[in-house]
């Protein structure tokens, strides 16, 4: 074994890490079939992204208009009965053309790309089998579905992203939660081919091997602490750290402090370049009632971007939990600065359970790119860059009756920078209907 994964899975020895693993124990297996269920989602998704230049004007040859409906088919097992517990996780899924964008160029990362254009359908399916001891579960396959600081596969289009290979978690002690994994092949939410390779998203450079270990740990329902590490061989090591405390201030008010820092160093060949850089962030909610108010600060302290997950080129994923990565932009660039404001309305208080709403607004300076190495794939950064993004989101999810759970999110983005060497400004919206049933 590398010496780099005998140091990751040291660190899960000891980890403790940010978000909920829960392992069901297998002393209360019922049985392989006995507590297996069957899930069916069908989500409709249309996305609208208009660019535009500096000035305003649109820019039609960059402007992306996609509309697709997915389905999502996921059989997920019992256990059999015994010390040692053994199942299978099995999915299908299909994503349909409604609308491929009716003569704009590019690709909105909905549909699958197919030569020029998108195709009309496309399907693919995939498993993984298990087995659990205790509170402890191994599975192999390639429909793992990660979801951590480090490595986090996004679900935010027609189907969720995938990998292969193996991945535990375990849940043996109260409070700690932990999980390890080693991948070697993806499938990109727009993509059928599980053969894909893994991404640095930013600097479009590619592996075939990600591994990651880590988990969390709540001292208190107020008070919980994460660790996680990982190697994208020949590009980076990530060491990541998280710290969240509640402060109950009275019954319908209260504070929460979430502090997120990241270290990446770069590995092996140095596919991206130079990689040292730190990233870190600050946000502080402030509770009353339905209302919940966020202040925000982030720092890239390093003179490349902070980069993160990508399944294919040109696709971005959920491994970055800092507190102003946003809906068009990430404020990630090189030795960057930026804070936000962000509002948050539960209705549910107002009589109108289901309906919430939020809205938030982020700015980003001090970007410098001036000490990059020209030859550095992330050498696309202006100096002193300076830009912003307002983001509006509105969800309403039915509470009751045969439509239960289905659900309306609409999301309104812009985003506007001084220059367009790194990104462009652009207004974005998305529509999405999600309606998840439970066949058994």
């Amino acid at each position: 074994m590398p010496f780099s994964r005998i140091r990751l899975l040291a660190l899960a020895v000891a980890a403790a890490a940010g978000s909920p693993l829960a392992v069901a124990n297998q002393a209360d297996s019922k049985g392989f079939i006995e507590d297996g269920h069957l899930n069916f989602l069908t989500r409709n998704i249309f996305w609208d992204h208009n660019s535009k230049t500096p000035s305003g004007d649109p820019v039609n040859r960059s402007d992306r208009r996609e509309w697709g409906q997915g389905f999502q088919l996921d059989y997920t097992s019992g256990y059999t009965q015994g010390t040692v517990g053994f199942g299978v996780d099995l999915s299908a899924y299909a994503a349909i053309k409604l609308d491929g964008g009716r003569g704009y160029s590019g690709s909105a990362n909905v549909l699958v790309p197919d030569g020029d254009g998108t195709r009309g359908e496309a399907t693919s399916a995939g498993g993984a089998v298990k087995l659990r001891v205790s509170d402890t579960e191994l599975k192999y396959g390639n429909n793992l579905r990660p979801y951590n600081p480090v490595f986090a596969a996004a679900d935010a289009r027609l189907v969720p992203g995938t990998a292969t290979g193996l991945w535990l978690t375990s849940s043996e002690l109260e409070g700690l939660d932990l999980e390890a994994a080693h991948l070697t092949a993806a499938k990109d939410f727009n993509s059928t081919n599980g053969d894909d390779d893994f991404y640095a998203a930013y600097a479009g450079v590619s592996t075939d091997t990600v591994d990651f270990i880590g988990g969390s740990y709540g001292f208190n329902d107020q008070f919980s602490v994460s660790l996680y590490g990982s190697e994208y061989k020949d590009i980076w090591r990530q060491y990541y750290a998280n710290v969240n405390y509640n402060l109950p201030l009275s019954d319908t008010q209260g504070l929460n402090f979430d502090f997120n820092i990241y270290q990446t160093d770069d590995d092996g060949k140095k596919l991206a370049g130079d990689i040292d850089v730190t990233a870190w962030s600050l946000a502080i909610a402030y509770t009353l009632g339905a209302h919940t108010f966020t202040l925000t600060h982030q720092e890239i302290d390093g003179d490349q971007p902070f980069d993160y997950l990508g399944l294919g080129p040109g696709t971005y994923h959920d491994s970055i939990y800092l507190a102003n990565s946003s809906q068009l932009v990430d404020f990630n660039g090189p030795n960057e600065k930026s804070w936000g404001l962000l509002y948050n309305l539960d209705m549910a208080a107002y009589g109108v359970p289901g309906l919430s709403f939020g809205a938030r607004y982020i700015r980003g300076t001090d970007v410098d790119g001036s000490k990059m190495d020209p030859s550095s794939p992330y050498a696309y950064y202006a100096d002193s860059e300076t830009h912003w993004e307002r983001d509006i989101d509105v969800k309403y999810v039915v509470q009751e009756g045969p439509a239960k759970d289905l659900s309306f999110r609409l999301r309104h983005a812009s985003h506007r920078i001084g220059n367009d060497k790194s990104d462009v400004s652009a207004d974005q919206i998305r529509l999405i209907i999600e309606y998840p049933y439970e066949i058994f």
